[in-house]
């Protein structure tokens, strides 16, 4: 069964708007948006050191198991379609058997 990553820079309402079109595509059961396990260092010698890192869209990662990989290719197609309509950076890593 694949597995897919998808990286979303937006708002959360984008990320409901991506999570709410997975939802709907025949065959997918389970799409979870995962915790950012990437530790952010600031390097004290930055000029950007101890500034805010909120400003801007944030990044979700959304992970959708998908039950073959026709199915995983209309979930790549639906969400790079919304992602163009709202203006949205996407990105897919992929996990198979």
């Amino acid at each position: 069964m694949p597995q897919l990553r998808i990286r979303i820079t937006g708002s959360d309402d984008d990320l409901r708007a991506v999570a709410d079109l997975l939802q709907s595509v025949e065959g997918i059961e389970h799409v979870e948006e995962v915790a950012d396990l990437m530790p952010r260092m600031d390097d004290d010698d930055s000029s950007s050191a101890g500034l805010s890192d909120d400003i801007g869209p944030g990044t979700h990662e959304l992970e959708v198991d998908a039950p073959n990989e026709y199915t995983a290719g209309r979930v790549r197609e639906a969400v790079e379609e919304l992602a163009i309509r709202l203006g949205l950076a996407v990105e897919f890593e992929t996990d198979g058997e």
